[in-house]
């Protein structure tokens, strides 16, 4: 399959500036790159994308470079943000970039190969910090008129909102990127730039300064933005509910959770950017999703081919038992670290080990738990057998007492299907 074929079938197309760029990219031998400023100690979803992007032009025979914003993430790219960034030190942005370093020898081949595929990790701040600004003025900066850098989108965004504006520190990022575009093109004959649709403004700049500086041609391709159901943008930082790639800032149980709570709506397009699944299995999915959405298939599909990219067969594998086990008597096999990343977001309390040693009242339990009003209330629950612990349905004259027990402190405690408590036992 050529990568025109897939990139179209897959919605990640939005614009390039060849007519042929996929034919060329198809036949191999294309450098290409995408940046990624180092605003975090790891990449989160949002991220994803692009680096699955280099891996689809990898795998087509293609040379991906993967460019750390060590310079650029000082200054900040105002690209359709709303303030500005924060300006990260030194310290701050050299230990980001070590988190991320090791995150995409996940996704790309950084070992030897035979036709030239061999990714590359480089730092832009191994040429912008020994820059002297008025060399660059002189060189670059003429090549720019303002009138052209104004009329670029992500500025005339900020421009508009006279309480916010721009300084000129960010207005200038799209000046070092371009720079960036050139000296990779300069290094490493890196002839192609990759991103969202959101950077179309900063990738033509850089391929026309490649065109000025150094008498080449260079393009840029772009893909859409991925949005959520509710239109904002997917991984968008400023929401700061960010899903990480780093295990220990989102468990895989979490990111597992995060796609199979995917709402209908948009799981055909995140089956596509995030997977690497043929195109029949996808449209089957498809299919599947519009007969049966309540069997959850397509979604479930998605976390696990996700969680598998991102962590490996295993940790998918075991965050997909674990949220088996959020409603099942298997529960009592996780250890105590995933049983708790499975109730995290449940409300909890503490007793005290001598009341649940003598034994607790099943409707006494349910209203200190607030799983019911009152006392007649929960003894109706438990009428009714829709009251379980540790996912036990409780008997109506039972009483709750340390043989329920999981790791000798836990009870978890859900009236119904979806309302849960956590009781830990001091």
């Amino acid at each position: 399959m050529n990568v025109r074929e897939d990139w179209v079938f897959r919605g990640l197309f939005h614009q390039s500036t060849s007519d042929d760029l996929f034919e060329r990219l198809s036949a191999g031998g294309i450098t290409t790159y995408a940046g990624f400023d180092p605003t975090g100690t790891s990449l989160h979803i949002g991220h994803l994308i692009p680096v699955l992007n280099l891996r689809r032009l990898q795998l087509a025979g293609n040379r991906p470079i993967a460019l750390a914003g060590g310079g650029t993430g000082l200054i900040g790219d105002p690209s359709f943000k709303a303030t500005e960034r924060l300006i990260l030190s030194d310290a701050e942005i050299a230990h980001n970039i070590e988190g991320i370093r090791s995150q995409l020898g996940r996704f790309l081949d950084f070992g030897p190969s035979k036709n030239d595929t061999t990714a590359l990790l480089l730092d832009n701040a191994t040429w912008l910090r020994p820059l002297v600004l008025t060399d660059f003025l002189r060189d670059v900066g003429k090549h720019f008129t303002v009138n052209q850098m104004i009329a670029k989108e992500s500025v005339k965004s900020r421009l508009e909102r006279v309480d916010v504006g721009i300084s000129y520190t960010e207005f200038s990022y799209m000046l070092l990127q371009s720079y960036d575009f050139h000296e990779l093109f300069r290094r490493h004959n890196c002839t192609l730039q990759i991103g969202g649709s959101d950077q179309w403004g900063n990738i033509t700049m850089g391929a026309e300064l490649v065109r000025k500086l150094d008498g080449g041609s260079a393009d840029g391709l772009t893909s859409p933005l991925l949005l959520r159901a509710d239109g904002t943008k997917f991984g968008k930082s400023e929401l700061g509910d960010n899903v990480w790639l780093d295990a220990d800032m989102t468990s895989p149980f979490v990111m597992h959770q995060f796609f199979l709570n995917s709402d209908d709506s948009i799981t055909p397009q995140l089956l596509r950017f995030f997977t690497f699944l043929d195109h029949d299995e996808i449209l089957s999915l498809d299919e599947r999703l519009k007969a049966a959405p309540q069997e959850r298939l397509a979604q479930r599909v998605l976390a696990n081919e996700v969680v598998a990219l991102v962590h490996g067969e295993e940790a998918a594998k075991a965050a997909e038992r674990a949220g088996e086990a959020l409603f099942g008597e298997s529960i009592g096999d996780l250890d105590e670290k995933m049983l708790l990343e499975v109730v995290a977001d449940a409300p909890s309390s503490t007793f005290a080990r001598s009341e649940v040693v003598e034994g607790i009242d099943g409707a006494d339990l349910l209203v200190r738990c607030e799983l019911a009003k009152s006392l007649s209330e929960a003894r109706r629950f438990l009428d009714q057998g829709g009251v379980y612990v540790n996912n036990r349905r409780l008997a109506a004259d039972a009483k709750v007492n340390a043989t329920f027990l999981l790791h000798d402190r836990y009870l978890v405690v859900r009236r119904g299907r979806r309302s849960l408590h956590l009781v830990v036992v001091g």
